[in-house]
């Protein structure tokens, strides 16, 4: 039997040829990789090297040991000094000993305070490790550079031709500074020749170098709002300009950037929310184009929010009297600094609520709304206001209500008013109105297919189809919220007001925030839900009694109370007859000067009060306030006179009765009383409105129309009807129409005729002869000091 055949399969030819192409393509990977690591390993020790000389150049060779002398050993060693004779020593030699000396030495060490001389050896090789760092001294080598020559152009090749001409540098030997520099120069940080320059000189300078800043902010301002796709590594640069560190134009150059940056940010911010990309999104492969305009979006975003921290950084540094190292900016720049921040911080939040980074902006501005310095927390207010009153959707609103809640309830409701004054800006109501209105307009509906091959031809229903398409589109363009969410987002706003209002009443009731309180839930008592209705009504009562309010106070109460009754409140079966007092009393401690604007809450109650619910209220109530209202319309100024008699005029068409108070007949016993502050039991119907006789010569005209028309019982036709333009108008548009605010008259009042007397009689001729002997009698006896009354 023959040898055993191995199992292994010989290699073919082709597999050898395959395989040994393969190891050849192993080998120069290899060979490559082998390279790579070397030439890797060399810019590494280069690198260390580079790092080395760096470090040896910027620091001061130091002894290895420094060791201090005992006064003793001082005085012992001059001692010996001055005991050796002169003549021993040579002037060399005593050089040569004193750089000894000064040499640390195992001889000179102080043992007491260095470690064991016998210690590990890691510390020696440190210390060998140190110095091999530092570089030797290398031959400089002289630069060369080639001057290329025109070539020689022979019948084979071009020679071509290059002389090599050496370039020598001059080096300045730096000079060292010194090491103690004056307290003064290091926080101005001022170079001295700027220092000894004359305030003239300095001025110049300054100017000078403002102009070249100004001309650099505004060349990269431009160049960015020309192309932002390809330079937005200016608005980097144009960052850092915010750092400048040249104290003469510090201030006045960061000033610039905050506010030409936020001016480019409005411009080239796109009118959409950026949001980032997702991880699948950023390996698919897209256009060039796409891949730009991704870039960019992120770089903006990127700059914006950078650019929103240094502006709050700057707000923050303001709060808390930081003050920087570089001592550029003096401490009482940085409220000017703060001031331009919070401006352009306003600023972005009107003008970009749909971009990113805007909640906060919010966070940052609603704890400056109560600040103490009221030129920045009116900024901030106003800011609010407007971007309430511009808010059509509701997101921006809710964002800051809930800001605006967190911190009262924070700082334990100690905020300014003006805070929560800033949410009677809000937009709800009308918003409201408008959704009704639209509720009521019939939605255009698209037809069905059945209906359209029912009804149309096959034109027609080509035509209708291009038709419904183009209005889905400009649908879509539109891109308008949907009413549903709108009044979600309005509901919750609702609540967080209501819940703030409800904590300060409860909690917080002699607060500063108590009118405020008041003013917005008489703004916003239409909406009040109808399970808070009796709680909300006993306290309002309980406020009123106990007579801590002020008028305007009160007032509010009573406008919150009524609004909710002819409102939702109406089926509610309550007789707010305290209410009606209070008001009738109220009515003679009104202001009858400038400040008058308590009249438009007056006239608002009446009309809730008096012809909203004419049916509720009787005719002695009514005639009671038609006289009182009569009364207070004789020493307000004019624009409230012509308000309330408006209102009286209303108050007459509702109860016609009323026109008794035009006889003087008396009406059933008893007679008026004027001072008794019920108006049920004050015996309106026995009194006469004769103040309308007395308002019919009135100074202002449009007063004694009022007073005329109503003397002759508010007719709706003939001599003494109103013209349509006053008859048509409300009491609280009279009011604002005929405003003197300005101090002019509306229309203009004419001057009273001069009447000329023929003689004019003067002096004594005024008095009786007898009358005349006996004051002059008494002028002579009689010393009179009118000093001594004063004390």
């Amino acid at each position: 039997m023959g040898p055993l055949r191995s199992k292994k399969r010989r290699p073919t030819f082709r597999r050898l040829l395959k395989t040994s192409g393969m190891k050849l393509e192993n080998k120069l990977k290899s060979r490559q990789l082998k390279q790579q690591n070397v030439a890797k390993k060399q810019r590494k020790e280069q690198k260390r090297l580079r790092q080395a000389m760096k470090g040896a150049a910027l620091q001061m060779p130091r002894p290895l040991e420094t060791y201090r002398k005992r006064p003793e050993d001082e005085d012992e060693e001059e001692e010996f000094l001055e005991s050796l004779p002169s003549d021993m020593m040579d002037e060399e030699d005593l050089k040569e000993m004193t750089a000894m000396a000064q040499k640390a030495s195992f001889i000179t060490r102080d043992l007491s305070s260095c470690g064991p001389v016998h210690s590990s050896k890691t510390k020696n090789t440190d210390v060998v490790r140190s110095y091999e760092k530092i570089p030797r001294k290398m031959a400089k080598m002289e630069e060369k550079e080639v001057i290329q020559l025109l070539p020689i152009k022979d019948k084979d090749r071009v020679i071509p031709r290059s002389i090599e001409r050496v370039k020598q540098h001059q080096e300045e030997e730096e000079k060292e500074e010194p090491a103690e520099m004056p307290e003064q120069e290091e926080d101005d940080g001022v170079p001295p020749s700027y220092m000894e320059l004359t305030p003239e000189e300095r001025e110049q300078f300054r100017i000078q170098t403002l102009n070249i800043k100004k001309q650099r902010i505004a060349s990269m301002a431009s160049a960015i709002i020309s192309d932002p796709l390809n330079n937005m590594k200016r608005v980097k640069e144009l960052r850092g300009m915010m750092m400048e560190a040249d104290p003469s134009v510090a201030v006045s150059v960061r000033k610039m950037v905050m506010v030409s940056l936020m001016e480019v940010f409005k411009d080239i911010a796109p009118t959409y929310r950026i949001r980032p990309l997702t991880s699948a999104e950023k390996n698919t492969k897209v256009k060039k184009e796409t891949q730009q305009l991704r870039e960019f979006e992120e770089s903006l975003v990127s700059q914006y929010k950078f650019y929103l921290e240094d502006l709050e950084q700057t707000i923050k540094d303001w709060k808390q009297k930081k003050r920087k190292r570089s001592q550029v900016v003096s401490f009482q720049s940085y409220r000017s600094l703060a001031e331009v921040s919070v401006r352009c911080l306003c600023e972005l939040l009107l003008s970009m609520p749909h971009f990113n980074f805007h909640n906060n902006i919010i966070v940052v501005l609603v704890p400056l709304m109560n600040d103490p310095l009221k030129k920045v927390a009116d900024m901030c207010c106003d800011a609010f206001r407007k971007l309430f009153q511009e808010d059509r959707v509701g997101r921006a609103s809710l964002a800051t209500v809930r800001v605006i809640s967190g911190l009262t309830k924070s700082l334990n409701y100690n905020v300014r008013p003006e805070m929560l004054r800033t949410l009677l800006s809000l937009r709800i109501k009308e918003v409201e109105m408008k959704k009704d209105l639209e509720a009521t307009v019939p939605k255009a509906k698209f037809m069905t297919n059945k209906e359209k091959k029912k009804n149309l031809s096959r034109m027609q229903r080509k035509w209708k189809k291009a038709e419904e398409k183009l209005e889905k589109e400009l649908l879509e363009a539109e891109a308008s919220e949907s009413k549903e969410k709108k009044t979600k987002l309005h509901t919750e706003t609702l609540n967080i007001i209501f819940l703030i209002y409800f904590r300060i009443l409860k909690k917080a009731q002699r607060s500063v925030l108590l009118p405020a309180v008041l003013e917005g839930l008489a703004n916003f008592a239409h909406l009040i839900n109808l399970e808070f209705f009796d709680d909300l009504l006993n306290v309002l009562q309980n406020l009123i009694q106990s007579g801590n309010l002020t008028n305007r106070e009160s007032l509010h109460c009573i406008q919150t109370v009524f609004t909710i009754l002819s409102g939702q409140g109406d089926a509610l079966n309550i007789d707010p007859l305290n209410f009606y007092s209070q008001l009738y009393k109220i009515l003679l401690w009104l202001h009858a000067g400038a400040p008058n604007d308590d009249i438009i809450i007056v006239l608002r109650c009446l009309d809730a009060m008096l012809t909203r619910r004419r049916k509720q209220v009787t005719l002695q109530r009514a005639m009671a306030f038609f006289k009182r209202l009569s009364v207070l319309s004789l020493h307000v100024l004019p624009n409230a006179s012509i308000g309330i008699l408006a209102a009286n005029r209303a108050t007459m068409h509702s109860f016609p009765k009323c026109d008794f108070l035009l006889d003087n007949e008396i009406q059933g016993s008893g007679f008026y009383l004027m001072e008794l502050d019920e108006p049920e039991h004050c015996s309106a119907q026995n009194t006469a409105l004769w103040e309308l006789h007395t308002l019919q010569r009135h100074f202002h005209p449009v007063v004694r129309r009022f007073a005329g028309h109503l003397s002759h019982g508010a007719p709706s036709d003939g001599s003494a009807a109103l013209s349509m333009e006053l008859s048509r108008r409300s009491p609280l548009e009279l009011f604002e129409d005929y405003s003197v605010k300005n101090m002019t008259f509306n229309p203009p009042v004419a001057s009273p005729t001069s009447k000329k007397k023929d003689q004019f009689v003067v002096g004594t001729a005024l008095l009786d002869n007898r009358l005349q002997k006996q004051a002059d009698s008494i002028l002579s006896d009689t010393h009179m000091d009118f000093t001594s009354t004063c004390h």
